[in-house]
């Protein structure tokens, strides 16, 4: 089927809200796990960038997860970062190596450092430009950095969209199944994914589908 796009920003307060309090636990556990499958062995050490971090939870978990690794968490969503930071208030034992920035790529300010490691997740669907993502990830990431991008992946119908919802979001509040069904008719099929990374000279990177709706990019940067 044909993407459908949807606005770039959860900047309602509701949907931010909503998304915060989703139950998530479960497929944010596996981000990290999955990361850790990816790059056996690793200890991420440093700097390291979250793009489109959304409230913070996954930012959160990589800090306590890698305890050796700082981490910037970026989102164009104010209302997004707000919860990212009244989270952080209460995070005494990882505020120290936890921040967040407000702002939208490109244009982001994101600090000129040597990122060892750019992660980002459920980003990728919401923009409208994709090549956007791609862009920041060849400009901020260091020679050899770890690159770890999770997504969802686009059904192959509307129907196929709804059963999803309904397998996985049943007990979910309206906003979110509602949100979940735009998500998944906005995002990208594996072979547009491949694509994308061609053009942006990140073909070092590998596509792999994880699961009957998400999709994985990952690799390390040249």
């Amino acid at each position: 089927m044909q993407r459908i796009v949807e606005p770039e920003l959860m900047d309602v307060a509701e949907q931010a809200e909503a998304y915060a309090q989703g139950d998530f636990e479960d497929a944010h556990r596996r981000i990290v796990e999955t990361f850790e499958s990816r790059f056996p062995g690793v200890e991420l050490a440093g700097p390291v960038l979250d793009l489109g971090c959304g409230p913070g939870d996954i930012t959160f978990r990589f800090a306590a997860r890698f305890p050796e690794a700082s981490l910037v968490g970026v989102d164009g969503s104010a209302a997004m970062i707000a919860l990212a930071n009244e989270r952080r208030s209460r995070e005494t034992g990882l505020r120290d190596r936890v921040s967040f920035l407000e702002g939208a790529i490109p244009g982001a300010p994101i600090p000129a450092r040597r990122w060892m490691a750019i992660v980002s997740n459920s980003l990728l669907h919401h923009l409208h430009r994709p090549a956007v993502l791609w862009q920041a990830v060849a400009r901020h990431a260091a020679p050899g950095a770890r690159v770890f991008v999770a997504d969802l992946m686009r059904p192959a119908s509307l129907e196929e969209c709804g059963r999803l919802v309904d397998a996985y979001a049943a007990g979910e509040p309206e906003v979110l199944r509602r949100d979940f069904y735009n998500s998944l008719a906005a995002a990208f099929e594996p072979g547009e994914v491949r694509a994308q990374l061609a053009e942006a000279g990140l073909d070092e990177l590998q596509v792999d589908v994880i699961s009957d709706r998400h999709l994985i990019v990952f690799g390390n940067r040249r």
